[in-house]
């Protein structure tokens, strides 16, 4: 047991550096953060300073578009856009995490050199696990900060949103991402390299599952099915944050409650986690 954790703790560590010194892992999270603030804040900000007052903007009054640019309403804002766009970036990070060793030949090295393949991928996956969580964080972060400077350009009191309800969008957002990141990990081990992963895992988050969920309308004995997919737990998740009526964020539904989601994210965390491990230590390399 002491070994196993001892070869886990080596191997996380190993991980985080390669993940720090790779560009692909900066410009995948800087991407998130920069669309984040572009669709959840600059357009809207753009929608609502050059509307009317009483007039709609971007499909709300502009008075409740205001409020979602305040930040009191960034634990559901900052959440929005994580169930399709945030979901398909930390997919594809996951699926080059896991599949670039393949590709690189790396795997090969540390496999027959390094820990026991369950550690080494364990490392890999815990340390996919910390980014998530920083990731959120800053995120979170970052959006307090530009809410503030609104709110402040626009003379609104400087109210933040209470401790729990912060709590609740930064679990959700890590459930939500956490979940993509570890699906694209499963992927990346299932294609053993990046190119085919990225295609795989992004093809099935933006066009499979909304095709089905559109069949599903029409045809509706598979809607049972489509209920369970990952992507409606993740939409349904995000969409418990939501307050307002009016147009969503695409990817953000209203299918299942948020325990349900929550229930649904965790277990496809767990099959991915596992099944990941599982594929890369049974498996040769070749």
């Amino acid at each position: 047991m002491i070994g196993t954790t001892r070869d886990l703790w080596a191997s996380l560590r190993a991980e985080a550096l390669r993940l720090r010194r790779w560009p692909t892992f900066w410009i995948v999270l800087g991407t998130w953060v920069l669309l984040n603030l572009t669709f959840a804040y600059l357009f809207n900000y753009l929608a609502y300073s050059s509307g009317e007052s009483g007039a709609m903007a971007d499909g709300l009054p502009r008075e409740a578009l205001l409020g979602q640019l305040l930040p009191a309403a960034v634990p559901e804002v900052f959440t929005q856009g994580m169930a399709m766009f945030g979901g398909a970036l930390m997919l594809l990070l996951g699926a080059l995490a896991v599949g670039s060793g393949y590709g690189w030949g790396t795997w090969k090295t540390v496999f027959t050199q390094g820990p026991g393949r369950p550690a080494a991928i364990g490392g890999l996956l815990v340390s996919l696990a910390l980014v998530v969580i920083g990731l959120v964080c800053v995120a979170f972060a970052v959006d307090l900060g530009v809410s503030s400077l609104i709110a402040v350009t626009e003379g609104q009191a400087l109210t933040m949103p209470s401790l729990g309800q912060s709590a609740i969008g930064i679990l959700t957002g890590t459930a939500i991402l956490g979940m993509w990141t570890l699906a694209g990990a499963f992927i990346g081990a299932i294609a053993r390299g990046p190119a085919l992963a990225v295609g795989l895992g992004l093809v099935w988050v933006l066009v499979v599952e909304n095709l089905l969920r559109g069949v599903a309308n029409i045809f509706g004995p598979i809607e049972t099915v489509t209920d369970l997919l990952p992507g409606t737990a993740a939409g349904s998740l995000a969409g418990a944050m939501r307050t307002v009526s009016g147009p969503a964020t695409p990817g953000v539904l209203d299918i299942l409650t948020r325990g349900e989601s929550l229930g649904l994210l965790a277990a496809y965390a767990a099959i991915f986690a596992v099944g990941t491990i599982w594929l890369t230590s049974r498996r040769d390399l070749i």
